[in-house]
Parts: C-alpha cells; structure tokens; sequence
C-alpha cells in the first residue's frame, strides 16, 4: 500500500479536520458534508484520517466487519455460523477507506439477495455490497451532489440507522453499517437538495488559504511528500500516533460524556433563535458537543463545546438569521449561548420537572 499524506500535516482547514475527527470519535453523529472549491485537501484529509484510525478487532472471515464485542450489532452471516456451531476467530484489521462512485447504483450499495438460490436449494445467499466493505470504516462520496438522490437517501438512512436491511421476495439479510460518511463537493457543480442537506449530520464550507507563508508551507510539505513520501510520513509519525491515541481514547470516554437541562436549554434556545427548522440539529449539536469533549478528555460538556458544534452542525440548516451571511462565527455563538445559559439558569430543570409530572399522573390513575 503506497504511503498516504499525514493528516496531521495538513496546513490550516481547522473547521474541517474538527468536523472529521468528532465522527472519528462517535460515528453516530452522522456523517460531514465537505463544499468547496477544487484543491483545498478534501479527499486528503479524509483518506488521511482513515489511515490515523486505530485497528479494529473483527471474526476473521466476516465481509461485514463485525464487532466480537458487540453482539447485538452482528450480521446474519454470524448469527447463520454460530447457530451452526462454527467456531469463528478473532483478528485485527485496519480501518477501511471505501471510495463510493458516483455512478454506484442502488444494488452496488446495499448489496443484493440471490433469490434464484433461495427458491431452489433454500439457501440465503447475499451478495455484499458497498455498505458492508465501510462497516465500522469510513465511506467516501467525491461529488456526492452529482449522485442519484435515491442513492443518498440510501446511505444516509444506513448511517443513521447503523444497519443495512435487504429483502427481496419475502427473503431478507442484515448487517451492521455504522461508517464516517465524508461527501465533499463543489458548489459550483451544483447543490443538494435540501432535505439531502439536512440529513449531512455536519457542513463545512472551506476555500484555499490565502496567507502566502501557509501556501508556501503547502508546496514545501507537498514537494517532501513528492520526493520520500516514506521519510515524510515517518517524521510525522509521532503526531499522528498522537492523535489515534486521543480518538481511541475519546471513544471509550463519548458514552459516559454528561449533559445537564440547562445544556438542553441552552441548545434549544440557540437553534430557535436562529429559526433553524426541524429537531435534528438540536441533536446533532448535542452528540458533537459531548464528542468534542471526550476529545479533549473531559466527562461534561461546556459552552464552548456547543458552540464549537453549532458551527459546524448550523450552516447548512439556517434559512434566515443574524449568521446566514458569511457562515457561522464561533465567538457571535459564544456569546450568543452565554446569553441563553444565563437565562436557562433563571428557568429550573425542565426536563425533571416535567419527569415528575408524569410520575404524578401515572399514581393518579
């Protein structure tokens, strides 16, 4: 396998690199949607972070990378071996980049059944398809907007889910599809439709960078790479083993990341104020903010932890509001959700007040 660029030494893109290391460490916030103009690192950075991620232990010949330590997430395939009573041995594997076509049609995707065999010898035989190659890895769409709109809806619905369901004729298969979902594309090519926009769990708009010293650091580190891409990636290995180390510990920290009502409170109020529709940024706020957290190795969310997500979870949401023009400013966020934290703190606990009224409710009856 020919070396890959470190992701580490990639010049600026701060937003960007954020976006996917936070679905680096929760794969259930679902997924980044990268825009912007040709030659600003978006396949790098995301062939780059799969390359970082630490291995993973997997049943040897599983096509669908299950998990040993999680059984309520296996395959058919497993559950099929197990009932059978075949032993299945454990191995470990690199994390997988799967590069997704634009021309990938829906059977390419999910996978398909061969119901012919299914009638005539009783067997259910399924063809895996490009959702079981990404299990547990990271699946990469260049010029997802180019991409039939039902094929989108597919992988969304899988990301979201975390499992891939197929039937034909009565006949079905599952297996687990939890994957980063990086799209990148460029806007000059054409948007997405909005309910597509809204299913990008996160936005980042990036341009090139206009500093001149940073642009000459790209061609100085480009021009290393070029002429011993094996020395290069060994001088920045100690950053990026650095950096697996922090993601593979924010991992095992993100479900024991805490929140209160007044978190709540305030990421309600922030998404209202800015006339976001719909409920789905509100969560996935929240699911950044505990990832970001766990990242930097702390057990409770904090202000800045939202509004470092409301960044990157806002842009593609807001129809209308004080930050449409020019994105979203993490600093106008900051004091926008101390001013809600203030008046959270004014307004009691909601969500235990509401707990105990249903409690109360249900002794009435």
């Amino acid at each position: 396998m020919p070396p890959i660029y470190p992701f580490t030494s990639i010049v600026g893109q701060e937003r960007m690199k954020r976006a996917l290391i936070l679905n680096a460490v929760d794969q259930r916030i679902g997924g980044v949607l990268i825009r912007g103009e040709r030659g600003t690192a978006k396949s790098t950075a995301a062939r780059a972070l799969a390359a970082l991620l630490p291995d993973i232990d997997v049943f040897s010949d599983s096509p669908f990378n299950d998990d040993p330590n999680t059984p309520q997430t296996w395959s058919d395939w497993v559950k099929e071996r197990l009932a059978q009573g075949i032993q299945l041995s454990v191995a470990k594997r690199r994390i997988g980049f799967i590069n997704l076509p634009v021309s990938a049609t829906e059977d390419r995707v999910v996978g398909t059944l061969d119901i012919e065999k299914a009638i005539q010898k009783g067997e259910r035989h399924f063809e895996p398809g490009v959702l079981a190659a990404a299990n547990r890895g990271l699946l990469y769409i260049d010029e997802v907007n180019l991409l039939d709109d039902h094929v989108v809806d597919l992988l969304l619905d899988s990301a979201a889910m975390g499992v891939n369901i197929v039937e034909r004729e009565g006949i079905s298969f599952a297996h687990p599809a939890r994957f980063i979902l990086v799209g990148t594309m460029n806007p000059e090519e054409g948007d997405l439709r909005p309910q597509l926009l809204d299913r990008f769990a996160l936005s980042v708009e990036i341009v090139g960078i206009r500093d001149a010293r940073e642009r000459v650091l790209i061609m100085e580190r480009h021009l290393a790479f070029e002429k011993d891409p094996e020395a290069f990636v060994e001088e920045w290995k100690p950053r990026e083993k650095e950096l697996s180390r922090r993601i593979e510990q924010a991992r095992s920290l993100v479900d024991g990341v805490t929140h209160t009502s007044r978190d709540l409170l305030v990421i309600a109020g922030l998404t209202a104020s800015l006339n976001v529709e719909g409920h789905r940024a509100d969560l996935v706020i929240l699911k950044a903010a505990r990832a970001h957290a766990a990242y930097e190795g702390r057990k409770a969310i904090n202000e800045r932890d939202i509004a470092l997500a409301a960044e990157l979870a806002l842009p593609h949401r807001m129809r209308q509001g004080p930050f449409q023009q020019g994105g979203v400013n993490p600093d106008q966020l900051q004091e926008k959700i101390e001013q809600l934290a203030g008046a959270a703190s004014t307004m009691g606990e909601p969500q235990e007040s509401d707990e105990r009224e249903a409690a109360s409710e249900k002794k009435k009856k």
